[in-house]
């Protein structure tokens, strides 16, 4: 099988790789999608922190006091039952923010954000500017109420697919949705943590993996995971991807 093309330096990610915006255009592609003059009034308001693996973002239960937009890296919205155990509801890149459920007045998260694949830094807003951008209705609110919209979707899909499909076809699309948000062909990933994200047991994964490797369609060594064949996840992978792409390619053309 034919092994995808290696990105392009400009373009190849790896942990703490990502600077700082520059003064002109926001690397998070839903605060880049504003009006350059509306971005440069809401940067005064904007911090940035650190991304780092496992890195909490917001518990579940507790109160929502910050805004997340990944400028790399990706994060993982989980669900945890009262034994524990945790599945993944969605993945956050930066394509969107995490802690969209203030948008809809929620003060409370109702998962846990995690930092799952680590790659720089994620600009910030706090709740309270978060919700006084969203009272003014401008472009600022048009784009977050569009990409809560997307994410719900997602979270649909994502609940479908984990109940109807195979893990081989969950597994893929689970590596194309990280890969997209990743933005490089080997990020940090460990079975284990594959295994807590898909909501199945670890030799399931382990199965899998060994699959995915002898139709070289991936690499995996220490903690770490590279895409090989990306048109062979694509066929790999259940419709599930391809219609999430589907929606925010609508929502966030």
């Amino acid at each position: 099988m034919a092994k995808r093309p290696a990105l392009p330096p400009s373009q190849r990610a790896s942990s703490g790789s990502r600077r700082p915006p520059s003064a002109e255009r926001p690397l998070n592609k839903l605060l880049a999608k504003l009006p350059p003059d509306e971005y440069q009034r809401l940067r005064p308001l904007l911090g940035t922190v650190p991304l780092k693996f496992k890195q909490i973002l917001h518990r579940q239960g507790e109160k929502i006091d910050t805004i997340y937009f990944p400028a790399g890296g990706v994060c993982s919205i989980t669900s945890t039952m009262t034994d524990g155990r945790m599945v993944e509801v969605a993945t956050v890149g930066n394509e969107g923010m995490v802690g969209s459920t203030a948008f809809f007045g929620e003060d409370v998260h109702p998962g846990e954000s995690m930092v799952q694949v680590p790659d720089g830094f994620a600009q910030t807003m706090s709740v309270r500017v978060f919700r006084a951008e969203l009272d003014r209705r401008g472009p600022f609110y048009s784009l977050a109420a569009r990409y809560s919209q997307a994410l719900m979707l997602l979270i649909m899909q994502s609940a479908a697919c984990n109940r109807l499909h195979s893990v081989e076809e969950r597994c893929a699309r689970w590596l194309l949705m990280t890969h997209d948000r990743a933005g490089a062909d080997r990020f940090k990933l460990t079975q284990e943590f594959l295994s807590v994200m898909l909501g199945v047991r670890r030799p399931s994964v382990s199965i899998v993996a060994k699959t995915f490797h002898k139709a070289g369609l991936i690499d995996y060594g220490h903690k770490q995971i590279a895409i090989l064949d990306r048109k062979g996840l694509e066929a790999t992978s259940c419709e599930c991807y391809r219609v999430i792409q589907a929606h925010f390619a609508r929502l966030l053309p």
